[in-house]
């Protein structure tokens, strides 16, 4: 066959875009119409729903720069990285600045490619001429510094994984972005998991108007079927439509379960490459549900080390807000989870059944709330599970495995071993 391809290049999760990769009227289309409107683009979603897949296949690699954010970053530390992947040397300053820190000197480098022809052209010899502009003193937290340095900088600089970022750093890079989109042609595409259009506009409200969301979080039935089929003529396979439907409602709309799913299911059938000669039917004789659960229960480690670590908090504290937050969430049913926890449902629960009762501090609840982030990222819990809402107030599960990893768990040992009371 001409186009021979390897079963992992198709289905599964890869580091490369999938050859399966279908594009979504709702998301791609959405996301390259908005790309043109010098507006920065927020693409989130859950983990897995392929908000990377997206951006790679909507660009080119040479029309962006990727900086991964880390959650040990502040502002300034943020704008060096970008500086970096633009192509600046930073070193450290002995000049400080207001606040006291070190001014950075950033010292841009670019190479300009000289090419020898030797007499009688029959060797060419390229030479690599670096050229080192004067270093710039910059500090590193003022955002109109940063764009200066990056004036001649026509790109998009896209910010993987922002939801790492601590959320005052967030807070703080919500307000720079006015400046950048007001002040400079540079515009960014932040990737986050969270499920709120509008976060960063809840840290800064005067970016309104100023960035767009994209909701790469929606898969519709037929668009997943098209992963499915479109796979199949990659691999010269067709699935059992018992399969392809089995799959699909036990999937939660999570393209990553499906994708692990078919890939498994290939495996089973000794498929490694695309199929040579008759079209092979797979899926047949496969129990979905058995199948789904192998997919997440691979997770089962990672799941149980959230529950307890999460349970745990910062710190040792009197009211253990951050166990009690798991209350509500062990104890209600898929379909209450997958439409987010309210935030007077979680109240009114707590209220019920935290030691406190209806003494406890209602204050203490929204705090804890608002850091279910942060607190995932600080205990290297990657990626997150839980993420509160504060546009909508809900508390959301930001990963689908979770959810269908719940389905077939105990609910009384998970009670335990967040040391949660049991269910009356």
């Amino acid at each position: 066959m001409e186009n021979k391809h390897r079963v992992s290049d198709v289905y599964g999760i890869g580091r490369d875009l999938p050859l399966n990769y279908v594009s979504r009227k709702a998301v791609d289309e959405y996301f390259v119409s908005n790309l043109t409107r010098d507006k920065h683009v927020i693409i989130y979603g859950s983990s897995k729903q392929g908000k990377t897949s997206l951006r790679k296949h909507c660009l080119r690699d040479d029309d962006y720069i990727v900086v991964h954010c880390s959650n040990k970053w502040g502002i300034a530390e943020l704008h060096a990285a970008i500086l970096k992947r633009v192509g600046y040397e930073v070193t450290q300053s002995s000049t400080k600045t207001t606040t006291g820190r070190n001014k950075i000197l950033a010292a841009f480098k670019a190479s300009v490619l000289g090419v020898g022809v030797e007499a009688g052209g029959e060797k060419e010899e390229s030479k690599s001429i670096a050229v080192t502009a004067a270093p710039l003193e910059l500090d590193p937290e003022d955002v109109n510094d940063i764009i200066s340095a990056l004036a001649n900088f026509k790109k998009y600089i896209v910010l993987e994984d922002f939801h790492y970022l601590p959320i005052d750093a967030q807070k703080d890079f919500s307000v720079a972005l006015k400046a950048f989109h007001e002040q400079s042609p540079i515009c960014f595409i932040i990737v986050g998991v969270w499920l709120e259009e509008g976060r960063l506009t809840v840290y800064n409200g005067d970016l309104t108007g100023r960035i767009i969301g994209v909701n790469a979080d929606l898969w519709t039935k037929e668009e997943l079927c098209e992963v499915i089929s479109s796979g199949e003529a990659l691999m010269n396979i067709r699935f059992a439509e018992s399969f392809k439907e089995a799959v699909i409602a036990g999937s939660l709309d999570s393209v990553y379960i499906v994708q692990e799913s078919c890939y498994r299911a290939c495996l089973s059938k000794n498929i490694n490459f695309t199929q040579e000669s008759t079209l092979v039917e797979v899926g047949a004789d496969i129990d979905v549900p058995a199948l789904i659960r192998e997919v997440v229960n691979q997770q089962t480690g990672r799941y149980n080390a959230f529950i307890t670590l999460f349970s745990s908090g910062f710190q040792e504290t009197t009211l253990q807000m951050y166990k009690w937050l798991l209350y509500p969430v062990l104890t209600a049913s898929s379909k209450e989870l997958e439409r987010g926890l309210t935030y007077r449902h979680m109240r009114d629960v707590l209220r019920q059944h935290h030691p406190e009762r209806t003494d406890l501090n209602i204050g203490n609840l929204t705090q804890a709330l608002q850091s279910t982030a942060s607190l995932q990222v600080k205990k290297d819990i990657k990626p997150i599970v839980l993420d509160y809402d504060q546009t909508n107030l809900k508390l959301n599960v930001v990963d689908r495995g979770f959810l269908i990893w719940l389905e077939s768990q105990d609910r009384k040992d998970l009670l335990e071993l967040a040391d949660l009371p049991m269910l009356a």
